[in-house]
């Protein structure tokens, strides 16, 4: 199966303008909404209805799909005391559906993957969505607010780091020396540990 990409972006407290600029330098033509409430309570050219305008006039498709890839799930049992659970909420039929329509979607257009947060590292798009995504071998572009481009394995690198989960280079044990520590943690282990950790940090708790 040949690689796809899918881009994403933080509305953050760009201005309408410096948005869509970035929007146009990335050739974006359909922007996926994955907000549960669809709204900004301070930066009103967000609300739903004026960015499905904005990006109309821009012939540049819109879709909601906070219900299916939002970040605060309506189902209970997708929380563990009061937080939400980004590894369960990955197993729902409705995130599967979610997903499977971005997958359709980035066949005929170039797609982003619209969230609130301004840094992808503190979003469910990056540690839910994304995570999910590059499984699936599709190529993650996160869109920063200087119009630079951050691979998702690139962020993963990062998220290593600002975990201190870095792979320990292997020491080389002489033949009279006793080991006395743990087995080393595969790559793959680092990384889902490190997931989690952030998760626990950004992912939404009921009031």
């Amino acid at each position: 199966m040949s690689e796809q990409t899918l881009f994403t972006i933080g509305h953050s407290n760009h201005s309408l303008e410096a948005f869509m600029t970035l929007l146009k330098q990335h050739n974006i033509t359909a922007l996926a909404d994955v907000r549960s409430q669809p709204y900004s309570r301070y930066l009103s050219h967000f609300n739903q209805p004026n960015l499905k305008l904005t990006l109309m006039e821009a012939n540049i498709k819109y879709v909601f799909l906070g219900k299916e890839l939002g970040g605060r799930p309506l189902a209970e049992d997708c929380y563990i005391n009061g937080q939400a659970d980004y590894e369960k909420m990955a197993k729902t039929e409705e995130f599967k559906e979610g997903v499977k329509r971005l997958l359709e979607g980035i066949k005929t257009y170039t797609v982003a993957l619209m969230c609130a947060e301004k840094d992808p590292i503190d979003c469910h798009r990056c540690l839910l969505v994304c995570r999910f995504l590059q499984a699936q071998t599709c190529q993650i572009k996160h869109i920063l607010k200087s119009g630079e481009i951050e691979t998702q394995t690139s962020l993963e690198n990062r998220l290593l780091q600002k975990h201190g989960l870095e792979e320990k280079p292997t020491q080389q044990l002489s033949l009279f020396t006793v080991s006395s520590t743990k087995p080393q943690q595969s790559k793959a282990e680092l990384l889902a540990e490190a997931y989690r950790l952030q998760a626990q940090k950004v992912a939404y708790k009921e009031q």
